[in-house]
């Protein structure tokens, strides 16, 4: 199994997993807040056409997530994995014609080759859900925009073999910007995004024993750096930065193997 980031922060989130099958890949694109064109532009940079996927899978329904899913999905005949709180807060003419399954939080259910979990978080949407991607023997986990520290949450990522983890913010950076009040309360609150130092507690308190791979993601461009999270994140594996990887907004990064 392995995976790669069309892109991660405010301005637009996709992520693929792909797993080998015995007549064809599993592909799987997490999330997409981008363009028709630019999730073209940015899939052939990992040398994959939109035809290739196999389907697309849906945190929330905020704009930096959602705003190209169903434009992608109605091109290429893409079938939808969304919560039901998340389509009913979703545009109802976006949806028109697409190939629509419900999932649930905590029942798994099969894209090809692969398994995927979605899972409750606390965040400011209808019904949001992170994923877990599994192919029997190696596991993947995601978590982005999420307030809080829940035990759900640290259950659910514990045994994780690679770990994608928001880092969207330091507080201090947060605290001394120009965002309007009510915007930084919103980021910092339980139904927001997690800082560097939640971040670095939800890893802290994760089983950890088979960890490989920890890819620091969801950063703002203004309230964060990639140096600050590395850091917090290292702080708590008793590593170097550099053992840390961090996701780009431009660039995301490359396919890496779980």
């Amino acid at each position: 199994m392995r995976f790669a980031s069309l892109g991660s922060g405010s301005e637009g989130n996709a992520l693929v997993v792909e797993e080998d099958g015995p007549e064809r890949p599993s592909r799987v694109l997490l999330d997409c807040g981008f363009s028709l064109k630019e999730t073209e532009r940015r899939l052939a940079r990992l040398g994959l056409g939109p035809a290739a996927l196999s389907a697309i899978v849906v945190t929330h329904e905020h704009g930096d997530h959602i705003s190209g899913v169903f434009k992608l999905a109605r091109r290429y005949a893409l079938p939808v994995f969304a919560t039901h709180g998340t389509v009913r807060s979703s545009d109802q003419h976006e949806i028109d014609g697409v190939d629509l399954h419900y999932c649930v939080p905590g029942r798994d259910f099969a894209i090809g080759s692969l398994v995927v979990t979605p899972y409750a978080v606390p965040h400011d949407a209808r019904e949001p859900v992170q994923y877990l991607f599994s192919n029997g023997r190696r596991r993947l986990g995601v978590l982005t925009d999420a307030g809080s520290p829940t035990a759900h949450i640290v259950e659910r990522l514990s045994g994780c073999h690679a770990l994608v983890l928001e880092c969207n913010h330091d507080r201090d950076l947060l605290r001394q910007s120009n965002y309007p009040p009510s915007l930084k309360a919103r980021i910092a609150g339980p139904y927001g995004h997690l800082a560097n130092d939640i971040a670095a507690e939800i890893l802290g308190r994760i089983d950890r024993s088979v960890l490989g791979v920890v890819i620091a993601a969801h950063l703002s461009r203004t309230n964060n750096s990639p140096a600050l999270a590395q850091a917090a994140l290292a702080s708590v594996l008793g590593s170097s930065t550099g053992w840390v990887r961090v996701a780009d907004q431009d660039a995301g990064w490359d396919w890496t193997a779980v």
